[in-house]
């Protein structure tokens, strides 16, 4: 008997050593599962700034390939308008005005580089005129003084 009350005393402490262990391991779980480390936040942060710093640049770039595209639509609507109103009316248009009055277009579009209604226009030479007592406008170009991707100017498109 002797032997065996021995055993169930370390058995006991043996236990009561486990569960003090199981009791510092929960709470050593649970003391770390209510935040992060400063480590892991930098690491985290870390990886945000570097994709932050890949995209924005690729955002930007679609953004004014966008507006590059809008701007080349614009400006072949408004030369074919042009040309449309130049044949029906035996004239050229005075001012891009005339266009709208006339119902050829709604209202006058937005140049996306300048982001206002400034277009520029070049007036045609008397000599060459259809009505050569009122030279009108033959064609459009940007405001804009920006350069575009490929290098030229918005204002010789």
């Amino acid at each position: 008997m002797l032997r065996g009350v021995n055993n169930s005393g370390r058995n006991a402490s043996r236990l009561s050593d486990r569960s003090s262990l199981r009791a510092l391991a929960r709470r050593r779980r649970h003391s770390n599962a209510n935040g992060f480390t400063l480590l892991e936040m930098m690491i985290v942060i870390s990886i945000i700034i570097i994709l932050m710093a890949v995209a924005i640049p690729n955002y930007n770039r679609t953004v004014i390939q966008s507006r590059e595209s809008v701007l080349r639509s614009n400006l072949s609507t408004l030369r074919s308008v042009i040309s449309q109103y130049t044949l029906d009316k035996q004239k050229a248009p005075q001012s891009l005005d005339d266009l709208v009055q006339a119902q050829y277009l709604r209202q006058i579009p937005v140049d996306p580089m300048t982001k206002e209604t400034n277009w520029e226009v070049v007036q045609e030479d008397v000599m060459m005129a259809v009505d050569q007592q009122e030279p009108g406008i033959t064609d459009v170009h940007s405001a804009s003084s920006g350069v575009a991707t490929d290098g030229t100017a918005y204002s010789t498109w």
